[in-house]
């Protein structure tokens, strides 16, 4: 037994094998030769149109005011407290439900405007929105 002594088959390779590569490249040369005449060739028909939209219904707008001294208006008109209750109940009773604008004038007190959201809101309101003048510009 002999040590130090190194066999031909336990060299080290120092070459790139390009075999594995040269065929990975063949083969998808292969594949878009095949697939680019597929894609260019299409054909043009003329399909029939048919519209799928559901039909919408637009909901009505409530337009409810809160002015400066702290006052509801309902669509322009003047109410208090106990009315806007029912009314936002039987807003929210109704199918579609109504969408609710509230436009607050900038003076009031953030707490008349807060008070009339959570009253809309255990009125089962799901739409409220706010309506707003744009900045000059």
């Amino acid at each position: 037994m002999a040590f130090g002594t190194q066999d031909d088959t336990d060299t080290v390779m120092n070459e790139i094998n390009m075999t594995p590569m040269v065929d990975i490249m063949l083969v998808l040369l292969i594949i878009f030769i095949v697939t680019v005449p597929v894609m260019k060739h299409a054909i043009n028909i003329d399909l029939p149109r048919a519209s799928n939209e559901r039909l919408q219904i637009k909901p009505e707008t409530v337009r409810f005011g809160v002015d400066a001294d702290g006052r509801y208006f309902w669509d322009d008109q003047p109410l208090d407290d106990a009315q806007f209750a029912l009314r936002l109940a039987a807003a929210a009773a109704r199918e579609p439900q109504p969408e609710l604008h509230i436009r607050a004038d900038r003076n009031v007190r953030y707490e008349r405007v807060a008070q009339a959201m959570a009253t809309a809101q255990r009125a089962g309101l799901r739409k409220i929105g706010f309506v707003t003048e744009p900045a000059p510009k």
